[in-house]
């Protein structure tokens, strides 16, 4: 069985998300057979004979003297005469289509295009490629091409710029090489590829010496109950080695899920890192006292960066945790921990997360995953399939679309709820849509009434959901499709379909640095710290898993959660601590946040682009900065707490600025995206010089205005050298109650909630 997510673990919980909303996805190509020759000695291309992709006649929207955009702007999508044109090629497309199920009916229309090509990809199921030559509006048909990646093409390495970082640090043989990371969590499985000894230097293990090599050093377990329940350092959950992947799984590490090859050979951060696992995630989770003696021990044993994938509600314990984690920090120890799992929403940061100085991580995603299919006649639907039966073999079975006209959503299907009557569905594969109840309530009213298997439709455009079941069993498999393609299944009532058990792997490019909904937003309640400090990918990575996760190990598996993003940031900082092992974890902490890349990352419910600091921190973090940081900040934001709207008044912060390079450097300190509404920002020195090594504090003013409307409001404090940005910080005032009240962040919600 693929784990597909982690569970939570108890008050201080692993943090591992519900689920991810995935757009529609463009296809990768299938299993090829090389081309006869290639010219000029390059390596040759690679042809898949049973696809062909088809040209029609109408240009393209990109090059359409109706549509083509001006020098410099962009296609806007919204406009009539685009639409119009889109409607052209669509029509143009159809009748392609049209005449290629009356004469072909085998072949399989796989994918439409409108804006590089007007065209189609065809599925030939033997067809000959040459019959599609005479379709209407065809010019010109070619076989479709396989693109092999490069060696160690990682895309979540890709998104931080890992790979150019090692670069910096003598390439992917030395990545990392004598930095030591510390990983609490559930423990992590030395059996797998990523964590293969050769090559190691022979060093001193601590702890129980079973789970250990000279890759993994350090194996403890901690907890009361460890010798009744018989625990030790064996990952039984899955959440610690995937964590411990991302940070220093040994460098192009080929991997296999499910039967299908992943494209590329994935790598940690840190490929060459040693690791240290503390295992204080037992199966009822961890508490405060654990969690704070493996931070102990974690810098007794060396460990040079810790990573803290796991998080839990304001409560008792969470102020001592915190204070270890600054404590900690202040001793020199780079603490990485996971913002939490609760957005998208103001006031959701989890503890200690929320400690001042942790390196808290928000989560975007990876544009990439495995889906399986959704075949009907000769078009099939990306699915992703739920937490409920596996769906180990196909099933073919007509669909019994259960509509609901009544319904308050889009879909217009009936939401299978409790008390909502359900026709017979005995044999069918039933069609219902998303909404008011959990999927487990749906899966097992539809079991109940019969059903092979469940198609769940979303409620709103946009992509594809993981189904969590929320503790129930059901004894059938359940799907999730966009509301697109439920529109389009919605109308094949009665048709036979089949769900495919085999998985693909594909790229969803248009994803790629859409924030996770998932992901918990600041301030933090109280303090009103601007939490999460910095985002990394969080949402569909993949990394490795313990021999017991698969049928035939090495395991690996695609893991949502900010979990999955604190690994990335402590993998970079493992980078930037060897090649500055002089620096502060304060400066390394510095490096990473403030030097994060801007006007990238999308806001999780608009798609817009954002850089709201509550939402992004100070952006995506970029490695390769990380390492080249001229100057430091500290602290690594400025918050000014909240403001009275009636007061009026000016408050000032200061903020330290160090020179980290080895020559004198003149720095320019500027606001950049000043708030307004009687809110602004000020610096009290533009410009000063600093000799290699020194440090400047400089106040930071925050003035507002009396009768300032009750918000929250941002700027940029921006760190400049010869014209060019060197680093940035965010700059935070709530004005009154800010938005929204924040309550006492408690406990998270129940999963599978819709």
């Amino acid at each position: 069985m693929r784990p597909t997510r982690t569970s939570k673990l108890g008050v201080l919980s692993a943090v591992g998300a519900t689920a991810l909303a995935l757009a529609l996805p463009l296809a990768l190509p299938a299993n090829a057979a090389p081309q006869d020759s290639a010219p000029w000695g390059q390596v040759k291309a690679q042809v898949d004979a049973g696809y062909a992709l088809v040209n029609l006649t109408g240009a393209p929207l990109s090059t359409s003297p109706r549509t083509k955009p001006a020098k410099g702007k962009k296609i806007n999508f919204s406009n009539t005469t685009v639409k119009s044109e889109q409607a052209r090629l669509t029509a143009e497309r159809n009748t392609f289509k049209k005449w290629l199920q009356t004469n072909y009916p085998k072949a399989q229309v796989t994918k439409e295009f409108d804006l590089a090509l007007n065209g189609l990809g065809v599925k030939l199921n033997g067809t000959n490629i040459d019959a599609l030559k005479a379709g209407p509006g065809v010019t010109y048909v070619e076989p479709e091409a396989i693109f092999q990646p490069l060696a160690g093409d990682d895309p979540q390495l890709a998104m931080i710029r890992g790979i150019q970082a090692w670069q910096s640090v003598g390439g992917s043989a030395n990545a990392g090489k004598g930095v030591k990371v510390g990983v609490l969590d559930t423990g992590i499985d030395i059996s797998h590829p990523c964590f293969d000894d050769a090559g190691y230097p022979a060093t001193t293990q601590l702890g129980d010496k079973r789970f250990t090599n000279n890759k993994v050093i350090v194996a403890r377990v901690y907890g009361n109950t460890v010798a009744k329940q018989n625990e030790d350092n064996t990952d039984n959950n899955g959440h610690g080695t995937h964590v411990a992947g991302t940070i220093a799984c040994n460098a192009n590490t080929p991997a296999v899920i499910d039967g299908v090859t992943i494209p590329y050979s994935p790598s940690g951060v840190a490929p060459r890192a040693q690791l240290g696992s503390y295992k204080v995630l037992l199966s009822e989770g961890g508490r405060s006292e654990d969690i704070i003696e493996g931070m102990q021990d974690a810098y007794k044993d060396g460990m040079d960066v810790i990573n803290m994938s796991l998080g839990g509600g304001m409560q008792s314990g969470s102020k001592l945790t915190m204070t270890a984690v600054d404590n900690l920090d202040q001793a020199n120890l780079v603490v990485a921990v996971a913002a939490g799992n609760e957005g998208p929403g103001y006031w959701t940061v989890h503890y200690p997360g929320a400690a001042e100085r942790a390196l808290t991580a928000g989560a975007t995603s990876v544009g990439h995953t495995l889906v399986n299919q959704l075949v009907v006649g000769a078009n099939d639907y990306d699915m992703v399939v739920g937490e409920f039966a596996a769906l180990n073999s196909d099933i073919t079975a007509p669909l019994k679309v259960v509509a609901d006209p009544a319904s308050a959503y889009p879909h217009g299907l009936s939401l299978a709820c409790n008390g909502q009557t359900l026709p017979n569905l005995t044999g069918t594969i039933a069609v219902i849509g998303r909404g008011d109840c959990t999927f487990g309530e749906k899966m097992s009213n539809t079991a109940a009434a019969g059903a092979l298997a469940t198609v769940v439709v979303d409620r709103a455009p946009g992509g594809l959901t993981l189904m969590a079941n929320s503790g129930v069993v059901v004894n059938i498999p359940g799907v999730f499709v966009s509301l697109a393609d439920g529109l389009e299944l919605k109308t094949m009532d009665g048709q036979t379909a089949t769900l495919k058990s085999q998985p693909v792997y594909k790229t969803f490019p248009e994803i790629t640095n859409l924030m996770a909904g998932f992901s918990s937003q600041g301030p933090v309640p109280g303090s009103l710290l601007v939490k999460p400090d910095v985002v990394a990918p969080g949402a569909q990575v993949l990394s490795s898993q313990p021999s017991t996760m698969c049928a035939s190990p090495p395991c690996w598996a695609f893991f949502n959660g900010t979990s999955m993003a604190t690994p990335h940031l402590a993998g970079i900082a493992a980078l930037v601590r060897q090649a500055h092992p002089d620096w502060s974890a304060a400066q390394v902490r510095s490096a990473v946040v403030n030097t994060a890349k801007t006007g990238i990352l999308r806001d999780p419910i608009t798609g817009a682009v954002t850089n709201d600091g509550l939402i992004v921190g100070a952006g995506l973090a970029d490695a390769v900065n990380a390492i080249g940081a001229k100057v430091t900040l500290e602290p690594v934001s400025l918050s000014y707490g909240s403001i009275s709207s009636g007061s009026g008044r000016s408050v000032a912060k200061s903020i330290t600025v160090t020179n980290t390079t080895s020559a004198t450097r003149t720095l320019v300190l500027s606001v950049a995206n000043d708030a307004a509404d009687g809110v602004t920002y000020s610096v009290s020195s533009a410009s000063i010089t600093l000799a290699a090594g020194a440090s400047a504090t400089v106040p930071v003013t925050v003035t507002t205005a009396k009768g300032t409307p009750d918000g929250f409001y941002q700027a940029k404090l921006v760190v400049s050298s010869g014209g060019s940005e060197i680093a940035h910080g965010v700059l935070f005032t709530s004005i009154g109650a800010g938005v929204g009240a924040p309550g006492q962040h408690s406990d998270p919600p129940k999963v599978g909630q819709q």
